[in-house]
């Protein structure tokens, strides 16, 4: 998946005791805009370490998507973590969802909601299917359905297979609400984003929400003024940080965000039960998980697992998937499995342990078929 940093211009001139560490980071940019990826790296390095918010995003990004040095998640999402705790909000985004795919999804869930109310398609998608089951949030179909039609618009792919599954079990009468709701959302979001730009020119970083699988080559954020900042009402960075915080024990962002960061005495929150997604690059997420009732039609050869495909009011649809997934490495050998669910039928596929269930929903939702792992 491609992807691009976004550069933004200030107004504002550097104090003069900063200009050094400036200078290197703008010197950073423009061997980056160049394609001289290994000079940039240089030139961020050094303020990095010092504790430059943008110096650190910029070389978090680099080692996400590898450029100019090996790629390094653990690395990148530790220097999003650093950054994040200094109030870089596209930090806090990407740290978020990155702890999000990982599984430290009760501790990434603050930074989550932080940039879904921001505007950020895939933290709206998460946070819908949080809602969509109940975890970790509030179990909400009319918001769940309404953030997945907001993530729809923006253009993220997941949603529309995110919509489908969610029409089999949402009233219409809840559909409807969420119409209304999610154009409440659309407006509060563009009032946050507004407020935000608007204390960018009080020295406060506001970046745009995240881009949506953009196509444009990577170039990365340069914010080099950094006076003071202002506050801002909600959501903030800090709150997402304190919440976080909480949920970690006191752990902060600049050692929460890497195994290898952490104290040896920390151990991870259990990955919620039904919020099966993903979102790393390249970004392949996971659907909603069902939370209407199980009724198997046929049971697993072996292991309380299976595979869910979606949700057919119309059989031939089902059969249709079928013959495409069952000769997948991932499915091949695994029975087919129907549940039925009222006026609907679950396609599933049976006999998996939970780990196999979820390591196949991944390769199968990284080559485009929607998949996820739910237990018999």
């Amino acid at each position: 998946m491609n992807s691009r940093f976004f550069v933004f211009s200030l107004a504002a001139i550097a104090a003069a005791a900063s200009a050094p560490s400036l200078a290197d980071v703008k010197t950073g940019v423009d061997a980056w805009t160049a394609g001289d990826y290994a000079s940039a790296i240089k030139q961020w390095e050094g303020p990095a370490a010092r504790g430059d918010a943008d110096a650190q995003f910029n070389l978090a990004q680099a080692y996400k998507w590898g450029r100019g040095v090996k790629q390094d998640l653990k690395k990148a999402e530790l220097l999003y973590g650093k950054a994040a705790a200094l109030g870089h909000m596209r930090a806090s985004d990407e740290y978020g969802l990155l702890m999000f795919d990982r599984g430290e999804r009760a501790m990434a869930l603050p930074y989550v909601q932080t940039a879904a109310n921001r505007g950020d398609p895939r933290a709206q998608y998460l946070l819908s299917i949080a809602h969509f089951n109940g975890d970790l949030v509030a179990k909400d179909w009319v918001r769940a359905y309404a953030l997945m039609s907001l993530a729809r618009t923006a253009g993220l792919p997941q949603a529309s297979s995110g919509l489908q599954q969610m029409d089999g079990f949402i009233p219409l009468t809840q559909r409807q609400q969420a119409v209304a709701l999610s154009q409440q959302i659309s407006a509060d979001t563009e009032a946050t984003r507004n407020r935000q730009l608007a204390s960018s020119d009080l020295g406060v970083s506001a970046p745009p929400p995240s881009a949506v699988r953009p196509a444009a080559p990577v170039r990365p954020v340069v914010t080099p003024v950094r006076p003071p900042q202002v506050a801002v009402n909600q959501p903030s960075i800090e709150t997402a940080v304190a919440a976080a915080e909480r949920v970690a024990a006191g752990s902060t962002p600049n050692t929460a965000g890497a195994d290898y960061a952490r104290p040896a005495a920390k151990t991870p929150p259990p990955a919620p039960r039904q919020v099966a997604v993903a979102v790393a690059p390249p970004a392949a997420v996971k659907s909603p998980v069902s939370a209407a009732p199980r009724s198997a039609v046929a049971a697993a050869p072996s292991g309380a697992w299976r595979l869910q495909f979606g949700a057919f009011g119309v059989a031939a649809n089902a059969d249709a998937l079928w013959a495409k997934l069952k000769s997948r490495p991932e499915v091949a050998g695994h029975p087919r499995v129907n549940v039925a669910v009222g006026a609907v039928t679950k396609l599933q596929a049976g006999g998996y342990s939970e780990e196999a269930a979820r390591a196949a929903c991944s390769k199968l939702a990284a080559a485009g078929f929607a998949c996820v792992a739910v237990k018999n």
